[in-house]
């Protein structure tokens, strides 16, 4: 009940303070030489806004808000460029890497299999030494 007064008390005293009043004072001379004197009073209740500066301030809203809009969209297109970009770098990258590791591997893979069959000659030539003692 007391926000229902408060916004009645609120409006109400807007009303007033955007009444607006102008007197007009016209003086007529009469066929017989009297001069006649006309006060008009006129008094207009409203905001009293210029329509023209409203259109314009709504024009100039409206084309800001463009522009924002047009400035966000540019920057999510960059951005979704710079991560596309750097979603191919980072492939490339682990293409690269993919590669080096497959060569080490090959190498040691290789250094492997030579030393393997080093062991494997080794411990044959020992076998046929110890063979050869045993015989004798």
């Amino acid at each position: 009940m007391k926000k229902q007064i408060l916004a009645a008390i609120a409006v109400s005293t807007l009303f007033v303070a955007c009444t607006k009043s102008t007197t007009k004072t016209e003086q007529v001379e009469n066929p017989d030489g009297s001069v006649t004197t006309t006060t008009t009073t006129e008094t207009t209740t409203g905001l009293g806004l210029d329509s023209a500066k409203v259109n314009q301030t709504k024009s100039d809203i409206k084309n800001t808000a463009e522009n924002a809009g047009d400035k966000i969209e540019n920057t999510a297109q960059k951005a979704k460029e710079d991560i596309n970009k750097t979603g191919k770098d980072i492939k490339e990258e682990a293409h690269k890497v993919g590669q080096d590791i497959k060569k080490g591997a090959q190498d040691v893979s290789k250094d492997v299999k030579n030393t393997a069959a080093t062991g494997a000659q080794k411990v044959e030539n020992a076998a046929k030494k110890l063979k050869e003692d045993l015989k004798k």
